[in-house]
């Protein structure tokens, strides 16, 4: 969400650097991991190291200012990205056309969403969500886009623009009656109060007058690299599956582009592909790339590091791709990697008959989480072959804390065999109990070894003397601790879920206790003595971005939204959960005190617990604190060192035992 993989911040994975980028040169590079620059392998026949992915707009960057765009541009090149989406600002061009297509100024505020929420609006999955836009929002963003493009092509950086994939505003059908449009199903729990978008036909000729005009309006604003971005079907059933008309859809979009822009790339994510493959045959699939002359699209298999897409479809059927690491769904925290997937995947898909790979790519849904694993993806651009990584991790750490240290590199090389080492189909959903809305039936299955974490907490507190004042090892620490701190609470909750459903009332009001009235302050304390993992910095940066006291309360209600409820209702809840100090007391806590209170109450009263009422019930807590008008402190307070130590003196011998007792 608005904190960000430690680019360019005090935690930051391209600190310190010193290096030039290169950008595919083969020129003299650092790592992007701090130290001195060093001279890397050539860079490989692939062309691109492609950065950023839709959705990452709305999860980290909505609330960006330029000089948090420079830092993020600046670790983009260090790091030797040379692709990367400039979507900032498009709803000010959006506006301007759809006002001379005749829409009136109500009709696009019930299109546009509030700002936490635009990358789902220019997909066509939601309208007027938590919206509208002031006009201010348009300018600024406005001024943003200039400096981001400038900045980029500056640094070597190809600019990808958006462009028109065919959704329409409700309103164009009152300008135009005639047009031939759909409306879609709802999208992920929202009805069409506001999703169920309208697409347009591919063979309406008004599909060609709007996309070519937009793109033209952009064009003359911000100038062209010639690569432009869309995406039709993202999470939505086409309307049908006869490949004639999806190829005609793929089609029309590349046609509206070339018509602006005879030299059109289209960048297209291939999410949809294995998120609905039921639908995505390889008829369908075949179909909408071919409807693309062969070269002029380039598809992002963008969770390629868990279910590739070129292996089943022939290399994309001949269209460039590039292999992709999703990683992150939401910008949720927590330690998690696929070190062995990332580390053969892109040389086996380079090795693949008649393989189109044409580049790597980081392509999380949100940043400033797991640094070493986009620092580990972006090495693997430049090299030619998989990487030793126990020894990798075993310098990253001297660079990353500028000093050799046997316990730091230790405790990486633990976590790296551990939590970054998850085999299989691996989603980064953070499932802890932590973070989900209590229940009885919760999962707390870990895919790795929880004492390794518990091993390398103890030695990166042991390092503490001697690497204390490194900025990435306090964030380090913050976050390890907080990762065993997670575990922890996973423990307690089936301690309390055991003594529940035993009838042992003693025993949960201990467990639920410690949980309640310990555990939990004590993270939110260690959460709250480090700015990269303070609710305040979030809310006040959103607020940050308003021109009046009324914007500034849309634009926090619209972050608090996005990190909770996800949606009026709850519609996608916690899945963008984040563990912030102030969040962990006042969200996740109140709710953990609630799920205690209602079994407590259940054994005192012999009547069985029932999860609709509650569920009613904390809804009402989730809400409120959406809507709450509480200020969060945006500084750090207290001492990380101290309060993880604490900690572990607390909870460490007594972790071990628990994993002992606690059944799977």
């Amino acid at each position: 969400m608005g904190m960000g993989m430690g680019t360019g911040t005090e935690a930051g994975t391209g600190t310190g650097t010193g290096a030039r980028a290169g950008m595919g040169t083969g020129a003299e590079t650092g790592t992007g991991t701090g130290g001195p620059a060093r001279s890397l392998p050539p860079a490989p026949p692939p062309r691109y190291r492609y950065y950023q992915n839709t959705c990452t707009q709305s999860y980290s960057y909505a609330w960006w200012d330029w000089e948090r765009w420079e830092r993020e541009i600046d670790w983009m090149a260090l790091s030797g990205i040379n692709l990367a989406l400039a979507f900032v600002g498009q709803e000010a061009t959006w506006q301007r056309v759809y006002r001379s297509l005749g829409l009136n100024q109500s009709e696009i505020d019930a299109h546009f969403t509030g700002p936490a929420f635009l990358a789902w609006n220019r997909m066509g999955n939601l309208h007027g969500w938590a919206g509208p836009l002031p006009p201010a929002w348009h300018l600024k963003q406005l001024y943003l886009q200039y400096r981001i493009v400038e900045r980029m092509r500056s640094l070597g950086m190809v600019t990808v623009l958006p462009a028109f994939a065919g959704h329409v505003p409700q309103g164009l059908l009152r300008v135009f009656p005639h047009i031939n449009a759909t409306r879609l199903g709802g999208w992920s729990h929202f009805d069409c109060t506001y999703s169920c978008t309208y697409l347009l036909d591919p063979g309406d000729p008004m599909f060609q007058v709007i996309g070519t005009l937009f793109l033209k309006e952009l064009i003359k604003e911000f100038g062209t690299d010639h690569i432009y971005s869309a995406d039709t079907f993202n999470e939505m059933t086409p309307l049908s599956s006869d490949p004639a008309y999806l190829s005609g859809v793929s089609n029309a979009v590349f046609r509206s582009m070339t018509g602006a822009d005879p030299e059109a790339l289209w960048l297209m994510q291939g999410w949809l592909f294995q998120h609905q493959p039921d639908f995505w045959q390889p008829a369908q699939v075949r179909a909408l790339l071919r409807g693309v002359p062969l070269g002029r699209m380039i598809v992002l298999d963008l969770f390629a590091e868990s279910k590739p897409v070129y292996q089943w479809t022939e290399s994309f059927y001949g269209q460039p791709f590039i292999w992709c690491m999703l990683h992150n769904f939401g910008g949720n925290h927590g330690l998690f990697g696929t070190v062995e997937a990332i580390n053969h995947g892109p040389f086996a898909a380079r090795r693949f008959p008649n393989s189109t790979m044409v580049g790597t790519g980081l392509v999380p849904e949100g940043i400033e989480q797991n640094d070493m694993v986009y620092e580990l993806m972006n090495e693997l651009g430049w090299r030619h072959e998989p990487l030793d990584l126990p020894g990798w991790v075993t310098r990253y750490a001297e660079r990353r804390y500028g000093a050799p240290n046997a316990a730091a590199a230790s405790a990486w090389r633990l976590l790296l065999r551990s939590v970054y080492n998850c085999t299989g189909v691996c989603v980064n959903h953070n499932h802890s109990p932590l973070v989900r809305r209590p229940s009885l039936h919760m999962d707390t299955e870990l895919w790795y070894n929880a004492s390794d974490v518990y091993e390398a907490w103890r030695l990166l507190l042991s390092a503490g003397a001697a690497l204390g004042s490194s900025p990435t090892f306090r964030y380090d620490l913050v976050d390890v601790t907080r990762q065993a701190a997670q575990q922890l609470v996973g423990d307690y909750y089936l301690s309390i879920r055991r003594a529940f459903q035993g009838h042992a009332l003693p025993e949960l009001l201990t467990a639920g206790g410690v949980l309640v009235y310990d555990l939990l302050p004590e993270l939110d304390r260690l959460l709250s003595s480090h700015s990269l993992f303070l609710l305040g910095r979030w809310l006040e940066s959103a607020r940050a971005v308003a021109t009046s006291d009324q914007e500034a309360e849309q634009y926090e209600l619209n972050a608090r939204n996005q990190v909770t409820l996800w949606g009026p209702s709850g519609n996608i809840l916690d899945y963008a959960n984040k563990q912030l100090g102030g969040l962990v007391l006042d969200y996740y806590g109140v709710r953990w005190s609630l799920f205690v209170s209602a079994l407590v109450q259940s054994l005192n009263s012999g009547s069985p617990f029932h999860q609709d009422q509650f569920n009613q019930a904390v809804f009402q807590v989730e809400r409120g604190f959406v809507y709450n008008k509480k200020r969060y402190p945006a500084v750090p307070a207290g001492d990380t060192l101290e309060i993880s130590r604490k900690l572990f003196l607390k909870y460490y011998p007594s972790a071990l035992q628990r994993r002992r007792a606690v059944p799977a």
